[in-house]
C-alpha cells in the first residue's frame, strides 16, 4: 500500500474511531463503518488526482 492511500485511510479510520462510541451498538457501528469505508474508497481517486 502506498503512503498516500495509507495516510488517507488512517485519517478516515481515526475520525470514525472518535465518533464510534456515540453510534450505538454493534450493528449501527458496523453499518456506519461499511458506509464510511465505501465513501472513502469512492473519494480517494478524485482526492488523489486533485492533490497529487
Amino acid at each position: 500500500m502506498d503512503p498516500i492511500t495509507l495516510s488517507f485511510y488512517a485519517v478516515v479510520c481515526g475520525c470514525l474511531s472518535v465518533a464510534a462510541p456515540r453510534l450505538g451498538g454493534f450493528v449501527p457501528r458496523l453499518i456506519v463503518g461499511a458506509v464510511v469505508g465505501l465513501v472513502a474508497a469512492t473519494l480517494l481517486p478524485p482526492f488523489r488526482s486533485i492533490f497529487f
